[in-house]
């Protein structure tokens, strides 16, 4: 590092060295130091059209790559408009860097009314991070950057948030500017092991779920441990494709339903591996949890929450499964065609009970499949389309399903697809909107298309917000504020600079989405639901 820097192009120096080659974000007063060090790097910038886009974006890119996702923001409106995405990836455990600036030191927390103020701008993100922390020295920057890298790379990948001031920005940088050591994920315990292993040898009807912290573990050794002691599979949403959804022992995501929860409720050993076990990772209030329960969590916290373990084992999913494997080898009770019969008639049941609305979503999920290939990252914003995708859509590799349902944020779904994209600019990269969800972040559509993404956004349009609207229905409450009033989406695609189709059969949304994946631009592909062709 050359001595003459400012503190903001030796934080770009250093991201540099701990792998960072992309940040997105929109530069401000207050950054322009951040932004010298970019131009004078091989970091990739990318504009949003607004910081909350530029967090989804950075989202997007940490659930493509497995890297921290990286943005710049401004004091101030820059943090309290990417706090959503913030708050989306807390909840999921995704790893997020937000680097922002911050007023002048002499200034912070007196109320002075200096541009962009925040009187504790830290306290801000404190609830949605797992560190926020103020650098009051250029020295400080380098401890910071060390400890968001640690978190990120041995502990529950969840954001960072580092405010520097804009005095310390542009201070020279002092200290040492290195790459620190950066720890790893510890080895499961061996009596841990042992104990969970003798349990599952011994399970009558043994079930594994899966979730979003075993993303990293082989799919073909979890089916291989599925397959050793006669277990069924069912995933969360963020579990989705590490086992094929064709095995003939997965249910899938489908623990919304009641066949899959009846499975559930019967096995006698459950084994959770990297799942939270929360709400949100299965659409309903309370699991249906009645065996011996065996958490694997690299958080201690989760071992003893709402779902106490009998056994706990805090340590990195991917080593645990290994040592698992190891241990119960040969010592399964059950015949996995006795399993597999059960799957069977539970997913049978499953499709006999579905609505008209879900058959809708099931043949146009089909319809989708056939035309993205089987690599492609598809990411489900909120909206009953995704809601049913999460089961009916067809998944057979992992981090090919992404549906952030922790936060549950409407408009998430395009900027993430940007920013999985821009991760991933080989793969085919496409997104489930619905049309009121969409409109959250409408402004993003204009940087796709500025980048000239060949990326479909598959647009459900029900008139509104057709969740909240059914809900009301059924409580016999008035329609206030979920009405839709109409958006042409085929003229805000042309006004924006992308193409837009509305298909007129399920044939024609396949081969609309194989066009789009060969364009130079985004494609809007809008179905309505009350389309004749999709009845």
């Amino acid at each position: 590092m050359k001595s003459e820097q400012t503190c903001g192009e030796a934080l770009i120096h250093l991201l540099t060295d701990y792998g960072v080659d992309t940040v997105f974000g929109i530069p401000g007063v207050h950054t322009l130091d951040i932004y010298r060090g970019i131009a004078n790097s091989n970091v990739r910038h990318v504009q949003a059209k607004n910081e909350q886009g530029a967090g989804f974006m950075a989202d997007g890119y940490a659930r493509a790559t497995g890297k921290p996702g990286v943005c710049t923001l401004i004091t101030g409106p820059g943090i309290t408009n990417a706090s959503t995405a913030i708050g989306q990836a807390f909840a999921d455990s995704v790893p997020m860097l937000v680097i922002s600036s911050e007023n002048a030191t002499h200034t912070l927390g007196k109320g002075w009314g200096c541009l962009h103020e925040i009187t504790n701008q830290q306290a801000v993100t404190e609830p949605l991070t797992a560190l926020s922390a103020t650098a009051l020295t250029p020295g400080d920057v380098p401890e910071l950057i060390g400890q968001a890298f640690s978190i990120f790379s041995s502990g529950r990948r969840r954001p960072v948030h580092i405010s520097i001031p804009v005095d310390v920005l542009s201070k020279p940088a002092t200290g040492n500017w290195v790459k620190r050591q950066i720890p790893s994920y510890g080895a499961p315990e061996a009596a841990a092991i042992d104990e969970a292993g003798a349990l599952l040898g011994r399970a009558k009807r043994p079930v594994i779920l899966v979730g979003g912290g075993a993303i990293a573990v082989s799919g073909k050794s979890l089916a291989q441990l599925a397959e050793c002691i006669g277990a069924g599979i069912v995933s969360t949403n963020a579990g989705k494709g590490i086992v094929p959804d064709s095995h003939p022992l997965n249910l899938g995501t489908s623990m919304t339903k009641a066949p899959t929860q009846d499975f559930v409720a019967e096995c006698d050993v459950v084994l959770a591996l990297g799942t939270e076990l929360s709400e949100t990772d299965s659409y309903i209030p309370s699991l249906p949890l009645n065996g011996k329960l065996i958490r694997v969590d690299i958080d201690a916290a989760k071992i003893n929450d709402r779902y106490p373990a009998d056994v706990g084992i805090v340590a990195d999913a991917a080593q645990s499964l290994e040592a698992l494997l190891e241990v119960v080898e040969g010592q399964g009770t059950v015949t996995t065609k006795d399993t597999a019969a059960r799957v069977a008639s539970a997913i049978e049941q499953t499709e006999a009970s579905l609505s008209a609305l879900e058959r809708q979503h099931l043949a146009l999920c089909g319809a989708i499949r056939a035309g993205l290939p089987p690599e492609a990252i598809i990411i489900g914003d909120m909206t009953q389309l995704s809601y049913s995708a999460s089961f009916a859509l067809p998944v057979e590799q992992p981090g090919t399903w992404l549906h952030p349902a922790g936060f549950c944020t409407l408009g998430c779904a395009m900027p993430m697809a940007i920013g999985a994209k821009i991760a991933s600019p080989d793969r085919a990269v496409s997104a489930l909107v619905g049309d009121g969800g969409f409109m959250f972040t409408v402004g993003e559509l204009a940087a796709a298309a500025e980048l000239r993404l060949p990326l479909p956004i598959i647009i459900w349009n029900n008139g509104g917000y057709g969740q909240i609207r059914d809900g009301m229905t059924r409580r016999d409450i008035p329609t206030i504020g979920v009405n839709s009033t109409g958006t042409d989406f085929m003229l805000l695609a042309k006004a924006l600079g992308c193409d837009g189709v509305r298909p007129g059969s399920l044939g024609e949304v396949t081969s609309a989405l194989t066009v789009a994946l060969e364009s130079s631009r985004p494609t809007l592909i809008e179905v309505h639901q009350d389309a004749l062709w999709l009845q």
